[in-house]
């Protein structure tokens, strides 16, 4: 992997060096820093595809959730806001949001930005299954357990081999005391390839 990733930098530092103005090989160059880790690095080359392309949705986007990486929060929003801004109907920004606000316990703004998420982008795509997750957690979060099933439920709806939603069921399920539903539910996102931590069902 960390071979590719080098691979993917070179790549994006050719196309660069041909043609400077490139703001595509900025941009995707930023998103391969941000797989790295090097969070500083990704910021630096989506600020020079802004700089070439101010209206450059996506780089606004990526920038916001490096900015995040970084327990950037407030930074993080104006950056998704100014993604949102350029283009109304991005709907991965308002999933990203959701997060920041979830994490700042704004648990019904988190709803509210998840479910413009899922407005925008309803059926089978990346930002409306991760919506639906996250719009789960922010439920959970306030001990609306059966809403956050339901919630779960509509993200494996769009992705059955979504690991990390059939866990957040199986905690959901957990904390109603159906262990038996539960144990399915912890099980499939097992044999999904989840890692985290299980609680003790025994």
């Amino acid at each position: 992997m960390i071979g590719r990733q080098s691979d993917g930098i070179e790549c994006c530092n050719e196309a660069i060096k041909l043609d400077p103005t490139y703001q595509y090989g900025w941009h995707y160059k930023g998103v391969t820093l941000h797989s790295q880790g090097k969070y500083d690095e990704a910021i630096e080359a989506f600020d020079e595809a802004i700089r070439l392309d101010p209206e450059f949705a996506s780089a606004w986007n990526n920038k916001g959730y490096a900015l995040y990486s970084q327990d950037k929060y407030d930074e993080a929003i104006k950056a998704y806001d100014e993604a949102i801004r350029l283009n109304p109907e991005y709907a991965m920004p308002w999933n990203n949001k959701g997060l920041i606000l979830d994490n700042q316990g704004k648990y019904d703004e988190a709803i509210e930005a998840f479910n413009r998420a899922i407005r925008l982008d309803p059926e089978s795509t990346l930002a409306s299954t991760l919506a639906w997750n996250n719009k789960g957690v922010s439920l959970y979060n306030q001990g609306k357990y059966d809403e956050a099933i339901e919630a779960y439920d509509e993200a494996i709806r769009l992705n059955p081999e979504y690991a990390t939603a059939w866990f957040n069921k199986g905690n959901a399920l957990y904390n109603q005391g159906k262990i038996t539903e539960a144990r399915s539910a912890y099980d499939k996102s097992r044999e999904l390839g989840f890692k985290g931590h299980f609680p003790d069902l025994n």
